[in-house]
């Protein structure tokens, strides 16, 4: 099993993502951008560190269909970041057919697991961009 955390798997990772028209220094921000109701407020977030991004999408108004979109939005930038990356993406590919997991001490059962429970999204959609990429 590969560990997201701390590694270049996570959306934290330090590398430039452009997504929207806008380079971000790394798929947290990417990501956090997404949520703003204001598209213009999106730019706040481009040299932000995945910490500084996440802290400031809990405090922005957030777009109405969020929840709806959200998937296929994180499906997307993380994607992005393996496209424009080709050195990650052979490191994603050479991890094979091992299950990838967002292991999590703070409770996110949705994108990630938490004490053996959750969803684990961002572990799947990094697997089934894996597959895609090989």
């Amino acid at each position: 099993m590969n560990s997201i955390k701390d590694t270049y798997l996570s959306n934290f990772w330090e590398c430039t993502v452009e997504y929207g028209g806008l380079a971000y220094r790394n798929a947290e921000a990417a990501f956090q951008a997404q949520k703003c109701a204001d598209g213009y407020e999106q730019h706040r977030f481009i040299k932000l560190t995945g910490a500084e991004a996440k802290a400031l999408g809990k405090k922005v108004k957030i777009q109405d269909d969020w929840d709806a979109d959200r998937l296929q939005i994180m499906y997307d930038i993380v994607k992005a970041k393996f496209v424009q990356h080709p050195d990650l993406a052979k490191k994603l590919i050479a991890t094979g057919n091992e299950e990838i997991v967002e292991e999590n001490t703070w409770g996110d059962t949705y994108w990630g697991v938490c004490n053996g429970i959750g969803k684990n999204m961002l572990g799947n959609i990094l697997m089934d961009i894996r597959l895609e990429l090989a």
